[in-house]
């Protein structure tokens, strides 16, 4: 019984040497027509690729610092820098240099096109600070000594 078993083993380990090395040869076999086929695939996903980047909404907020109705352009002072956006005529209108914006944009060709503006209504400051008012003070009656 014994051998039996010792023999179905070494049987199954046989064929499960010659599948693994039959697999890695058609494997060393078949990259060479798939690589032809993948190549015109990669060139095709590079321009989803440049048109998904192109596509990528981009923010910046800050202070406007120009507003160029003849180019149809506006500049906001951001953090990283200033960014000169392409606007339209009807975000023009609302819009003034020194104004608070948050604008939405996408970056194609090298030139950015506004997709929102948004003027910012700048915060209020208080005219008055409020006094911390002090937390009323008991005074504590003195402690009786315990005998």
């Amino acid at each position: 019984m014994k051998k039996m078993i010792a023999l179905i083993v070494a049987v199954l380990f046989v064929f499960a040497v010659a599948s693994v090395s039959i697999a890695a040869e058609e494997k060393k076999a078949a990259p060479a027509p798939a690589k032809k086929e993948a190549m015109p695939a990669e060139k095709k996903a590079e321009p989803m690729k440049e048109k998904k980047a192109a596509a990528k909404v981009m923010q910046v907020t800050g202070e406007l610092a120009a507003v160029d109705a003849a180019a149809k352009t506006i500049t906001v002072k951001g953090k990283k820098g200033d960014v000169v956006i392409s606007v339209d005529d009807k975000t023009l209108a609302g819009i003034k240099a020194g104004d608070k914006v948050e604008a939405k944009y996408t970056a194609a060709d090298g030139k950015n096109t506004a997709k929102k503006v948004t003027v910012k209504a700048a915060a209020k400051k208080m005219e008055k600070p409020m006094k911390k008012e002090e937390p009323m003070k008991k005074e504590a009656a003195p402690a009786e000594k315990k005998k």
